[in-house]
């Protein structure tokens, strides 16, 4: 086996080494994060974006989810995927999905499956691959992305487990169920920092936009000073704002209309705060990733807003 092959082993604990799957990196490995539940659940992406959602099959058993970054400079992300296709196929797994950026759903495909956050997986949103087989009740996917200097590879694994009743310990009364508190957006300049650092994605909460407008209505922006102190604490990292937009109107217009806000929130951090126009991109997706009904001005005042993306941390 050449040297550049490090062996990968992905047997999970408690669970029958016979069914254990062995592949080989096509690279050298520089880090690795791992993640594992027994029991736990995946949603296996079985198809790209629609337009709301990434179709998925929900499989459950021991979850073990790991993240590598290789010695890759100069590989393309064909060169990461292909030789661990093949082994999948090998292992007897049917490949029941297989997708590159663009044709996966880009950002919001990205966005919508389970990927471990920056800077343990990197993926850039121009050049990653993703593919999902199965074999049997057994589910294994892969996605692998590179940045200038390296190759990321993400490979999750779920298996059949026994599943452990916990013991009861304390009487709940369900006739007065505990309300969940809601799960505020990140709006202070340390909630967006702590955002990037550990999801690697923060919305820009306090940025209005009028229907149909692209440029930013007057006031302070607190959270463009945030990912302004962010950038200048990683001098090495870069970022993406993605425009999102209300229904009104066409696909067209509204794509446009999206990436012209991102590029109007990325000329404030370039001429107010001094980042390098080269650390910042301006992406626009319209309105195919709502989070709030477009139905109500409540909503729609909610999905026009701008994202800010890590795309690099070195």
């Amino acid at each position: 086996m050449p040297q550049a092959y490090l062996p990968l082993i992905l047997a999970i604990t408690l669970v029958d080494p016979a069914s254990a799957l062995t592949l080989d990196l096509p690279a050298k490995v520089l880090g690795q994060e791992t993640r594992s539940e027994i029991p736990g659940s995946y949603a296996l992406p079985i198809g790209p974006f629609d337009g709301s959602t990434v179709p998925a099959r929900q499989v459950e058993g021991a979850l073990d989810q790991r993240a590598y970054r290789l010695e890759a400079a100069g590989m393309t992300t064909l060169a990461l995927l292909e030789p661990l296709r093949s082994q999948v196929q090998a292992a007897g797994y049917e490949i029941t999905f297989e997708c590159v950026a663009r044709s996966c759903g880009g950002f919001d495909f990205r966005f919508n499956t389970d990927v471990m956050p920056e800077p343990d997986m990197h993926v850039d949103l121009g050049d990653f691959r993703f593919l999902s087989a199965q074999k049997g009740e057994e589910a294994v996917s892969i996605l692998v992305s590179r940045s200038s200097g390296a190759g990321y590879v993400q490979i999750t694994r779920v298996t059949a487990a026994p599943v452990v009743q916990a013991p009861v310990e304390t009487a709940v009364d369900l006739d007065e169920p505990e309300v969940p508190r809601a799960v505020e957006e990140p709006t202070q300049a340390s909630d967006i920092a702590a955002s990037l650092d550990e999801k690697g994605a923060a919305v820009l909460e306090d940025l209005v936009f009028g229907s149909g407008a692209a440029a930013l209505t007057e006031g302070e922006y607190p959270s463009l000073a945030a990912v302004a102190a962010w950038l200048e604490a990683n001098p090495d990292g870069t970022v993406a704002l993605v425009g999102h937009t209300d229904a009104s109107g066409s696909l067209a217009a509204n794509l446009a209309l999206s990436e012209r806000r991102a590029e109007a929130v990325a000329e404030v951090l370039i001429s107010t705060f001094s980042i390098d126009p080269a650390r910042v991109t301006a992406e626009g997706v319209g309105f195919l990733a709502p989070r709030a009904s477009n139905q109500t001005e409540e909503g729609r005042q909610k999905n026009r807003r701008v994202e800010v993306i890590v795309t690099s941390t070195h």
